[in-house]
């Protein structure tokens, strides 16, 4: 009965913070950008090279954010500084991504999870809440399995756990990144994901990191997230958090799927945002995080 009240009170504050969320000001999400970049830059190596991350904060759990595709750590900088107060926060930048080493190699989801895993190990965290944007889900996904002592609960922001179509049909859109014009590709096909963006500033902030990212990790990267392999319909036994963004993008049975892969799973779909949710609506984003952290025992409220 103690526990039903809890979780009560919980979703009520759910519905306050979330409402809150929605009077913050753009002035905040500047303050955050500044305490991202200006945090101390850490070093690990992962197969002889080096993957680059920020620790910030300090608390009884430890909040890792994991970008993706293209991107970099810094797609998580109005959500670092609004947790470092209450635990720790680790910013990563995958291989071949970001500040991290770019070596001509595989980047599969096999090596993205090792490299979560050598930035645990070298912050000397033990085990770990693991949020991961768009290619990050299938990272994230294959750091629990590889490691699932180590997890304690996954976020799944706008990432999906099966494949986006068939080999088939994927293979004529890597043979184009695979091409002397793959710019031009990537540029339309971000073009298509920030339609919904209203500023052009930070629509011209996303192209240029995404547009920053080398040919060969953008091709292996792709490949990697492609790999029917990693899409094994086994369970996640983790609390799970999807925050996905309402597009044609997501089968109707998406939340059905989910929750099939999922028992512990808080589901929610945000209306009029991109693929970008986090970095357009920061503070709703932050606040569904927050609940979910607290729900769970994994942040004090």
């Amino acid at each position: 009965m103690k526990q039903k009240l809890k979780i009560a009170l919980i979703d009520v504050l759910a519905i306050a913070l979330i409402f809150i969320a929605a009077s913050v000001t753009d002035a905040r999400a500047d303050h955050s950008q500044k305490s991202l970049s200006e945090a101390q830059s850490h070093y690990t190596t992962l197969d002889g090279s080096r993957v680059h991350y920020k620790s910030l904060g300090r608390g009884d759990h430890t909040l890792i954010f994991i970008h993706g595709w293209t991107c970099n750590m810094d797609f998580w900088r109005s959500q670092v500084p609004g947790f470092t107060d209450k635990t720790r926060v680790i910013a990563i930048d995958l291989p071949g991504h970001g500040q991290s080493d770019k070596p001509k190699i595989d980047y599969t989801m096999d090596l993205f999870a090792r490299a979560v895993d050598a930035v645990m190990r070298d912050a000397k965290v033990e085990k770990a809440v693991l949020v991961g944007h768009s290619m990050g889900a299938p990272v994230i996904r294959q750091f629990y399995r590889k490691y699932p002592q180590k997890t304690l609960a996954l976020v799944i922001v706008d990432g999906g756990l099966r494949p986006f179509g068939k080999k088939e049909q994927i293979e004529p859109f890597l043979a184009m990144l695979r091409g002397p014009n793959y710019k031009e590709t990537v540029n339309s096909m971000v073009d298509g994901m920030l339609r919904t963006v209203k500023s052009a500033e930070l629509r011209q902030q996303i192209k240029d990191s995404m547009l920053a990212t080398p040919q060969h990790v953008v091709v292996s990267a792709m490949e990697g997230m492609m790999d029917e392999a990693i899409y094994k319909p086994d369970k996640i036994n983790a609390p799970v958090l999807t925050v996905l963004a309402k597009s044609p993008t997501w089968q109707s049975d998406t939340e059905q799927f989910f929750r099939s892969l999922a028992p512990n799973l808080d589901y929610h779909m945000m209306e009029d945002v991109s693929h970008f949710l986090m970095m357009e609506k920061p503070a709703e984003f932050n606040a569904m995080l927050s609940v979910f952290l607290v729900k769970n025992g994994l942040m004090k409220m």
